[in-house]
């Protein structure tokens, strides 16, 4: 064999050789598929957590198995339906945009790819979101972020947040959504580790208010568009109004909240 067929050959090895290598990098749930299984029973509740893309599982495992804190908030009741709730939920710019317009909260949030954006609660806590999983009932969130507040220094730190939905009818006809949501932190900050034992109920504090604070954003949003419908669409037009489209979906979901409203109630039984 020529020189130059010896460094054609080497170099196919060569490249064949990190091509595996990288295969096995990002791919680490393909070569070892039970390596990173997970529970899908959480607080009694169900989530389909076999059901989120093998490396990502292998991500979040260390989260859900080591966390430093975690927690559970809910049921906490939106006054929305199903439809309307989730397109929120899956739109978080135009949600977090209405939340601050409407002071109700000082939320902003930004895409940061199709399955991925950035978001604050404007008082010392931020990050990115990826979304892992979703379906109608469920959502599945990893989370890196960071929080700077009063009771705290500032802190760095992965979470894994697992969403319940639960629509629900009362005896009016009315529509609304109920929301649990289960949360896996796990700081990253090691001048931590020798105090843990001290700082884990302050902690866990603070991540309860955060999210009982966003759920709170969510339903006085939702009880916005129902009472003050008029003030929801100047805010979402009001220069730089919102998208075309979240436009006229506010639009069709607040007419829709209010015909249901002025429809004849069926007479007590």
């Amino acid at each position: 064999m020529t020189r130059a067929g010896t460094a054609v050959r080497r170099t196919g090895v060569a490249a064949f050789a990190i091509m595996a290598a990288v295969a096995l990098l990002v791919s680490p749930g393909q070569a070892e598929p039970d390596r990173c299984s997970l529970l899908s029973h959480h607080v009694g509740l169900l989530f389909p957590l076999d059901q989120v893309d093998a490396a990502w599982r292998c991500r979040i495992e260390p989260i859900i198995t080591h966390y430093t804190t975690a927690n559970r908030v809910g049921p906490e009741r939106t006054p929305l339906p199903e439809s309307v709730y989730l397109y929120l939920l899956d739109h978080p710019v135009m949600a977090a945009a209405l939340v601050n317009r409407l002071d109700l909260g000082l939320y902003k949030a930004e895409l940061r790819g199709t399955q991925e954006f950035w978001a604050t609660d404007g008082e010392g806590t931020e990050g990115v979101v990826r979304v892992l999983y979703q379906d109608r009932a469920t959502r599945i969130y990893y989370v890196e972020g960071t929080h700077d507040g009063r009771f705290l220094p500032r802190v760095s730190g992965r979470a894994v947040v697992l969403l319940r939905l639960q629509p629900l009818t009362d005896n009016r006809g009315v529509e609304s959504i109920d929301s649990t949501m289960v949360s896996y932190l796990r700081l990253d900050n090691r001048f931590f580790s020798g105090l843990l034992s001290l700082l884990r109920p302050l902690i866990g504090n603070v991540v309860n208010r955060q999210i009982i604070k966003a759920f709170d954003a969510a339903r006085r949003l939702g009880g916005a568009m129902r009472e003050h419908p008029e003030q929801v669409l100047f805010e979402a037009t009001d220069p730089p109004g919102l998208p075309d489209e979240e436009v006229a979906f506010l639009k069709g979901a607040i007419a829709g909240l209010h015909n249901h409203s002025r429809a004849p109630q069926p007479a007590p039984q």
